[in-house]
This record gives structure tokens, sequence and C-alpha cells, in this order.
């Protein structure tokens, strides 16, 4: 059986030491970032191995291509291998902070082509909760051979700038809703979102304990978002394409498929002051 959007603590147990799989520890702190790899070295899920925001799964910056520019598709290719995936190898990416950081892992692999990644329900806090064993251990693995063909084509600012107006396209923001309206912005130099668009906080996909609503309920709460439009008219966004994803992998979830993801966000939009941009008074 191959996981393609969520695991849970007990479905990935049973596998921890299977060749054929393969556990990614995304932990991050935007604030931070050298947090995660500090949190791994002292204790992380038996054979997982760490793959850190910035310097893996992003390219680098130019200053108008967002926080977290996708990196290059050859590059990540070239490290997943030598992280022993292969085009047959079960992925299962987790962190810390509701998934967060993991759905970026999970989306950049699907637009490599390989759809057998997951996302663990509940990241660490749920495998501990579950009662099973961390170690500081990091373990030793073979290279694998990796032939990437590059799918889930992101949607590029030109698109949305020519589109902005259509009907056909649907922004989703998946940042909380105060960054939303253009309050308390502390990541970005502007505050606000781009015209039209709907928030949805991927927090909102979440229960109280971290993990993924029910699928039929986010299928419930996100035909309401979509206002009955197609998930193929949706364009995912955030701060800088990460929890955008989160998204992506709830409408995924709830069986409503055809979204796609625009990378760089509003920390690329807004990048360029003479686009248009909202900001929501009270």
């Amino acid at each position: 059986m191959a996981f393609r959007t969520i695991i849970s603590p007990e479905q990935l147990a049973p596998h921890i030491d299977d060749a054929s799989w393969r556990v990614f520890d995304c932990r991050h702190d935007l604030a931070r970032p050298d947090i995660g790899a500090q949190a791994y070295r002292e204790a992380h899920i038996p054979n997982a191995q760490f793959l850190h925001l910035d310097r893996d799964l992003s390219g680098p910056k130019t200053g108008t291509n967002g926080r977290h520019p996708l990196p290059n598709p050859a590059a990540l290719a070239d490290k997943l291998g030598r992280c022993g995936v292969s085009n047959s190898t079960q992925v299962v990416a987790y962190d810390d902070a509701g998934s967060m950081y993991a759905v970026r892992l999970w989306w950049l692999l699907r637009w490599l082509g390989h759809d057998k990644v997951a996302v663990l329900d509940g990241g660490l806090p749920a495998w501990q909760r579950a009662g099973h064993a961390l170690t500081d251990k990091i373990p030793s693995v073979a290279p694998a051979a990796f032939a990437w063909r590059l799918s889930d084509a992101p949607v590029p600012t030109a698109y949305i700038e020519t589109h902005l107006r259509d009907r056909d396209l649907l922004l989703l923001d998946a940042r909380g809703a105060d960054r939303f309206r253009g309050e308390n912005e502390t990541l970005d130099p502007v505050a606000g979102h781009i015209p039209g668009a709907i928030n949805r906080p991927f927090r909102d996909n979440l229960t109280a304990d971290g993990r993924f609503k029910p699928a039929e309920q986010l299928e419930r709460e996100l035909k309401e978002v979509l206002q009955g439009r197609p998930a193929k008219q949706v364009v995912a966004y955030c701060g800088s394409g990460i929890t955008a994803c989160h998204n992506l992998l709830a409408l995924e979830i709830a069986g409503l498929r055809g979204a796609r993801l625009y990378a760089g966000s509003w920390s690329e939009w807004c990048s360029d002051r003479n686009r248009p941009m909202t900001v929501e008074t009270k």
C-alpha cells in the first residue's frame, strides 16, 4: 500500500527499518533557522534523516523571488538520491509544528514526479504520544538512483498578474487572518494580501492535537471556502510558499484535486511595489 497524503504513527511504526522507506525530519523555525537541525541531533524518529528548509528545500534568493524560492530540481533530486530515495521509495515527512514544514517536502516530491510521499499526521508530538521511541543515532543509508520528471508545475507571478481579475482564478491565502488583513506583519516588508484572495489559515485544517481533520470535515469546510468552485481553479499561496502546501494537502485529503501552488507567494508579490495589494481596515 502506498501513502500519498498522510500517514498515522501506527501505520509508520512497522516500517521504520524498512529499506524501501525513507523518513525525513523537516523541523524548522523561521526566527531560528538552525533550531531544527539542533533538535534533530538531540532526538528524532529512528532512521529519519534531516532536511533543512533553507539549505535543502529552497533555492537561492535574489530579492525578488520570495523568501523560500523553489530549489533547483536537479539539485534536489540529487540530494534525495544521496539520501536513499529511489523512484519506488515510500517517503514520509514530519515536523513538530502542525506539519507546516513537512508539507513542503510533500509538495516538492510531487513536483519531481514522485507521489509516494506522505506527511506524518500530527508529526513528532503524535509519534511520541503513541509511545514510540526516539533516538539520537544518525542513520547511514546507501544512495539510490532517483529519476525525476517535473509535474504539478507551480504558477508564476506573471500568470497571477495577467489573470488577477479572472473568474476562474481563486487565490487561497494560508497565512493567519491578521497577516492576511495586513496586521502584525513581521516577516515581509509590506503588509496585506493579493487582491481578491480568500483566507484559509492553514491551522484551520487541523484538530486541537495537531492532526488533520477527517476527510469528510475538510471536504465540507473547503467546499464552503471555495464557494462552489472546482479545486482546479485554486492557486494556493502564503508568505513564502511553505504553508500554502498545507492547504494543498488538505484539499487532496478532502478529495478536491487539481489546485496549484504560487511558490513565490506574498514575499515575491510584494517585492514589486507596483503590483496591486490589499489591506483591510477595521
